[in-house]
């Protein structure tokens, strides 16, 4: 079974088209945003690991699920010093998103930290630059079913090896691979359909 990288679980969410051209395609351009995301995670990955007030906090935590199929790095892990309990926390440059796009990928980082443990994670936290806030987020069996969903699904797109048609929508201005993807222009190319009515 094809492991995963755990950011193709938001890529996914986000695009099913972006997340193929990134993980099949290998295409990659970046923007104001992205390079704001990199030097975001940078910052926070070559912290040290410190204890304060009880609580351990590591940084750029390696993590592997076989049965799950999913790796990654993760931003943070707390670990608290009393009753050994972990929490995923995930560090995005922007703020909260009307869609789950973060939570599922938190979400996926607690089901692996679950599978190396065997300890139940029941909660984690999003942490966001343009807020300066930490959101809590409660890994609930409906967040854990649609967590589940999305790793299939998105074994499928990888394994298909197909990448989706471009769809135009608002979330294609904040996204570094417009240039590529060509939402646009390539939307209204009805070439494969006439085709396929050609050759019929």
């Amino acid at each position: 079974m094809r492991s995963l990288p755990l950011s193709a679980l938001q890529h996914y969410a986000f695009c099913p088209r972006q997340c193929a051209l990134i993980h099949n395609e290998q295409a990659w351009a970046e923007n104001f945003l992205t390079a704001q995301g990199r030097a975001l995670h940078e910052r926070v990955d070559s912290g040290e690991p410190e204890t304060r007030k009880g609580i351990r906090f590591e940084r750029s935590v390696h993590v592997s699920a076989e049965k799950l199929g999913v790796h990654g790095v993760l931003d943070m892990v707390e670990c608290d010093m009393q009753t050994g309990r972990l929490k995923p926390i995930e560090y995005k440059r922007g703020k909260p998103k009307p869609a789950p796009f973060d939570e599922i990928q938190l979400c996926a980082q607690a089901l692996c930290l679950e599978e190396m443990t065997g300890q139940t994670i029941t909660e984690g936290a999003l942490w966001y630059g343009q807020t300066r806030h930490r959101l809590p987020v409660a890994f609930s069996d409906g967040l854990r079913a649609e967590t589940l969903a999305t790793i299939t699904e998105v074994r499928e797109l990888l394994e298909s090896g197909q990448t989706p048609p471009p769809e135009y929508g608002k979330r294609c201005k904040a996204c570094s691979l417009v240039e590529v993807c060509q939402p646009v222009l390539l939307g209204k190319d009805k070439s494969v359909k006439y085709v396929a009515v050609f050759w019929k």
